[in-house]
């Protein structure tokens, strides 16, 4: 089971929804599925060589308490910042959730 201390962060999963505008044109909106706590387990900075040159990515893990339905196909807000979920790994027999995230530091 997760301690309640641990979890100290506050982060929103949100889920993409093709939306169709008035003149036919699609178009993706995020919806918030949930906003929960979690526990910040790792957050690392890493510089990629590239045909564009260097970029910079930051890779976060997150473990928080079990919750049906989350995929890599949707996204973490945290700390004002969006990341795409890498992976999604379930702990024990749906107690909780370990989300590898990443995203470009200012992004």
């Amino acid at each position: 089971m997760i301690s309640a201390g641990k979890l100290d962060r506050t982060i929103r999963i949100e889920r993409a929804h093709r939306v169709v505008g008035a003149a036919g044109q699609e178009s993706v909106a995020w919806t918030a599925v949930a906003t929960v706590r979690a526990e910040l387990l790792q957050a690392d900075a890493v510089e990629v060589a590239g045909p564009h040159g260097v970029t910079s990515t930051d890779s976060l893990a997150f473990r928080l308490r079990y919750l049906a339905g989350i995929t890599p196909a949707d996204r973490v807000v945290y700390d004002g910042r969006t990341f795409n979920i890498r992976s999604v790994k379930e702990i024990g027999r749906r107690r909780a959730l370990e989300l590898a995230c990443e995203g470009r530091p200012n992004g």
